[in-house]
């Protein structure tokens, strides 16, 4: 069964995607947003596995959204700092300005399919800009941390 659960809390995770770097970033994700987060994907191909831990994030985040909501996070990894900036608009849509293929091994940009995925059952409008960094697991960890502050900001605001 796939699925998450998302609510604000210490920063626990419990996430199986059946790709251990997806599993690491959604932990950092939920530390640094403070989210206790569980996340289980059935087993697929890796782009199918982050389409659906995407969505799922996506879905499982979008009730603590008000529409129009909106959250900002930049955060460290190392050298990498990433800012993300993003909108519960209704209109999914990614713009950034990394281009991180081949980082997961998958031979496409593994964060783009994840953030597309999340965008679109959020229904949310992320920016994601990679200020510094070249390690590409500094930077994934680095975007992955930004939006959980992101969407801390976002989903604790009155």
């Amino acid at each position: 069964m796939s699925g998450a659960r998302l609510t604000h809390g210490a920063g626990e995770s419990n996430v199986a995607t059946g790709m251990p770097v997806l599993d690491h970033l959604l932990a950092l994700l939920a530390r640094a947003g403070r989210f206790d987060l569980t996340l289980e994907i059935e087993p697929d191909e890796p782009a199918a596995e982050v389409d659906a831990a995407g969505a799922a994030l996506g879905l499982a985040v979008a009730p603590l959204l008000r529409p129009g909501a909106h959250g900002a996070g930049t955060m460290p990894a190392d050298e990498a700092l990433a800012m993300v900036v993003l909108e519960a608009s209704g209109v999914p849509l990614v713009a950034a300005n990394a281009d991180l293929t081949g980082a997961s091994g998958l031979g496409t940009d593994m964060a783009a399919r994840f953030l597309r995925a999340l965008a679109d059952a959020a229904r949310l409008t992320l920016h994601v800009r990679l200020i510094e960094g070249e390690d590409t697991d500094h930077v994934l960890a680095a975007i992955f941390k930004a939006l959980g502050v992101a969407l801390a900001d976002a989903t604790s605001r009155p």
